[in-house]
This record gives structure tokens, C-alpha cells and sequence, in this order.
């Protein structure tokens, strides 16, 4: 009996720290500003960019001017 109280706790204890986390989580990442839902959107975008623009093909297999990464910048 006494273990099946001491478990008990103890996963009661570990729902309510999850539960805790998992809303301050979700309050830290919230962009409410329109500037930094744009800020987030250049970001995204950029990151796009990145990708597509230092793939393996791109970086490996040609000259260095191969990527568009020197003509995005301005």
C-alpha cells in the first residue's frame, strides 16, 4: 500500500511539472508584435535560402559562383 501511495505522488508530481513546462514553453514562443511576426518571417525565408543555396551539389560539385548565395546578398 505504502508504494502504491509513494508511485502515485511521484507521477502525480511528474504530470504537474509537465504540465508547468509545457505552458511556460508555449508563452515563451508566442510572436504577438507584427514586427516580430516579420522578423520571424525574414528568418524563415532566409533560412529557405540557405538551404537551397549551400546543398551538397551546389557546394561540392561546382565553381564557387555556382550557388546563388552571391547574388541574394545586397
Amino acid at each position: 500500500m505504502f508504494l502504491l501511495v509513494l508511485f502515485g505522488g511521484l507521477g502525480g508530481l511528474v504530470a504537474l511539472m509537465a504540465v508547468v513546462l509545457w505552458r511556460r514553453d508555449r508563452r515563451r514562443n508566442r510572436t504577438e508584435s507584427f514586427e516580430g511576426l516579420r522578423i520571424e518571417e525574414q528568418a524563415r525565408l532566409q533560412a529557405a535560402q540557405d538551404r537551397v543555396s549551400y546543398h551538397s551539389r551546389a557546394v561540392h560539385n561546382g565553381p564557387p559562383t555556382h550557388s546563388d548565395a552571391y547574388q541574394r546578398r545586397r
